[in-house]
């Protein structure tokens, strides 16, 4: 569910029509809908509520997906972690008043600095992705004379995700250790002074609907848990990840989250541990919108181009993941529908968000909405081909706040200062 609805002939979120926004803020723009964050998180933590055997989970939110701080202090207050994969992911998180003891720090490539930042800030866990990680975590933790909390990432070898590149669970992708390594590693860490291992994890891809791989993976991590456990070692947490598909317009209504606690419970039962969890586009993607402009239309004898305000660089899911957005106008008017390209003023032929879509009739001034773009929208936009950042605004029942300003012609060149011989 999202708070995207029809109020009085035009597109509002919750109560604010996004005409209104457009006209006071600009296009393009993302808005957010504070409810439906709100409410995606409730039923994401509730569904694990329903099996008080399985605890209360640290349900780190994943800042990636979407991490303005008013987004992330929205969900904090709520009782979400976060799961990062910067020092400047940390940082935010920070900033929005999520405290260290939920946070989760994750990520292929941690630099010296980040992992001592990490260390000294004190995040609940450090997840470790390589044996060559583990060693550096173990330097920098020895350097300051503390001992690192961290859990092995594992990589289970089993496919999942709606995109090969946000599949991240097989052997040929670039995270966790080796299935096989993971009891060597954890015992190696064991016996190492700067090092305590708490737990172990796996994340294997994003926008998962089938429940099948989850549950092959996460029986995969119970049995090491076990194993390590008959190995006389402590594991107190299984971070699970996140991945759980949302509802693309689309696409077959994927599992709900109650779904997925089921089947948890089911392969957890007996298991006595900590559960912790990272989605991120469950909760974002249909809390928020890509707000556009249509420039013009251009007609061809063969194509329609639909030419809006809006661009690669706000939104590149489609042109990275051939992803697709529902498009919808905010003022809809009769008449039947047309076949467009929809494409934006980027100089690449790439700046195309789809092809021979069937939409209502559109011309120049009419405003669209590409929806479900809460997740992985703003967070991958650019200032490419010197077009401002696209702003963030945020909605709070019948108000709303720039969350996250547009930035000016001024102010982007004034982040460039001149070679000092280029000066004289």
């Amino acid at each position: 569910m999202n708070h995207f609805e029809m109020l009085d002939g035009e597109l509002a979120c919750e109560g604010v029509p996004l005409a209104k926004i457009a006209r006071e803020v600009g296009t393009p723009v993302y808005v957010y809908s504070t409810a439906t964050f709100r409410r995606h998180y409730e039923v994401f933590r509730d569904a694990f509520r329903a099996h008080p055997a399985l605890g209360e989970p640290l349900v780190a939110y994943a800042v990636k997906a979407c991490s303005n701080l008013s987004v992330l202090k929205t969900l904090g207050d709520l009782g979400a972690g976060a799961d990062t994969v910067s020092e400047g992911e940390i940082r935010r998180a920070l900033a929005a008043g999520i405290p260290p003891e939920r946070i989760i720090f994750s990520g292929v490539g941690k630099t010296r600095a980040e992992i001592a930042f990490a260390l000294t800030t004190g995040v609940a866990e450090i997840n470790v992705e390589s044996e060559p990680e583990m060693d550096l975590i173990a330097q920098v933790a020895a350097s300051l004379g503390v001992r690192a909390a961290i859990a092995f990432r594992v990589n289970p070898n089993v496919a999942a995700g709606g995109h090969a590149k946000i599949s991240t669970g097989k052997a040929e992708n670039k995270f966790g250790v080796d299935f096989e390594e993971a009891a060597r590693l954890y015992a190696n860490a064991s016996n190492n002074a700067a090092l305590n291992p708490i737990g172990v994890g796996c994340h294997i891809g994003s926008q998962i609907t089938d429940l099948g791989p989850l549950r092959e993976a996460y029986g995969k991590m119970r049995g090491l848990v076990e194993r390590l456990r008959g190995e006389g070692l402590s594991v107190e947490r299984l971070d699970l990840g996140g991945g759980l598909g949302v509802p693309y317009f689309n696409m077959p209504e994927p599992p709900s989250p109650a779904a997925l606690a089921d089947m948890i419970a089911q392969v957890m039962q007996g298991l006595k541990i900590e559960l912790a969890f990272e989605p991120g586009r469950v909760i974002a993607a249909n809390a928020g919108v890509l707000l556009s402009q249509v420039i013009h239309v251009h007609e061809r004898p063969d194509r329609r181009f639909l030419v809006v305000d809006a661009a690669m660089n706000d939104l590149i899911r489609p042109a990275m993941y051939e992803a697709f957005h529902d498009i919808r106008p905010v003022k809809p008017r009769g008449g039947e529908a047309l076949s467009y390209d929809v494409v934006g003023p980027v100089c690449e032929t790439g700046d195309t968000f789809t092809r021979d879509r069937p939409l209502p009739p559109l011309a120049g001034g009419d405003l669209i909405a590409f929806m479900s773009a809460g997740a992985y929208g703003a967070t991958m936009s650019s200032e490419y081909n010197t077009r401002p950042l696209v702003p963030e605004v945020m909605v709070d029942g019948d108000r709303y706040a720039v969350v996250r300003p547009r930035p000016t012609y001024e102010e982007m060149l004034a982040k460039e200062p001149l070679a000092e011989w280029l000066t004289d």
